[in-house]
């Protein structure tokens, strides 16, 4: 069941059960575009869409994103792939090997032997959530937040990991670090982990 509310007047946000039913409808609503569409934001429970109310009404694009059938994901191989290069050293990867029950070895292998998938970007530009990596590595953010986290810092918190792409406050815990410019806001793209690209972690 898809729920929608309006934000303003010229953005709609719809409210799914689960991640992989967003970005579903993701895949289906970015391949079938709509003018006036301007931009569509997905998160871990929601699709925003923006839109030009002088070129299409609210109830065209609701009807739009409801009338949409989710599509599956690609096929691994025609995925965009990155590599990040990660020194396993960061200060929290003793703690998530007592949260998993996994020893610190088991935990670098865990995070590096299964490629992840950039769900949705956010939180700070070039953020990308990472999902589909080893269950087993699902452990509750920090009790208490970092006031800085360095850019590079690679972390878990939940279902998904990241990469810190510049200096941040943040609360996820911190496993290692990768010396990769996620973010360069003069880049083509700007951002290396964008919706759809898969990312394989390797230890140095």
């Amino acid at each position: 069941m898809i729920r929608l509310r309006d934000v303003g007047r010229s953005a709609i946000l719809a409210e799914f059960e689960d991640l992989d039913t967003v970005l579903g409808y993701f895949r289906a609503l970015d391949a079938d575009p709509v003018r006036g569409v301007q931009e569509i934001v997905p998160a871990s429970r929601t699709l925003l869409v923006r839109y030009d109310p002088a070129q299409v009404t609210r109830d065209s694009v609701g009807e739009w994103i409801t009338g949409a059938t989710a599509l599956p994901p690609p096929d691994p191989g025609e995925a965009e792939e990155v590599q990040l290069a990660v020194r396993y050293d960061g200060p929290d990867l003793a703690d998530v090997a007592e949260h998993t029950g996994l020893s610190v070895d088991e935990v670098v292998r865990a995070h590096t032997g299964t490629p992840w998938i950039v769900a949705f970007a956010g939180f700070a530009p070039g953020f990308g959530y990472l999902v589909d990596g080893d269950p087993r590595l699902r452990v509750p953010r920090r009790a208490e937040p970092r006031t800085a986290v360095p850019a590079g810092a690679v972390a878990v918190a939940g279902e998904f990991s990241g990469v810190y792409p510049r200096s941040s406050p943040g609360g996820w815990q911190l496993i290692g670090t990768t010396d990769t410019v996620v973010w360069d806001p003069e880049g083509t793209p700007p951002a290396l982990l964008r919706p759809g690209v898969r990312v394989r972690f390797t230890a140095m």
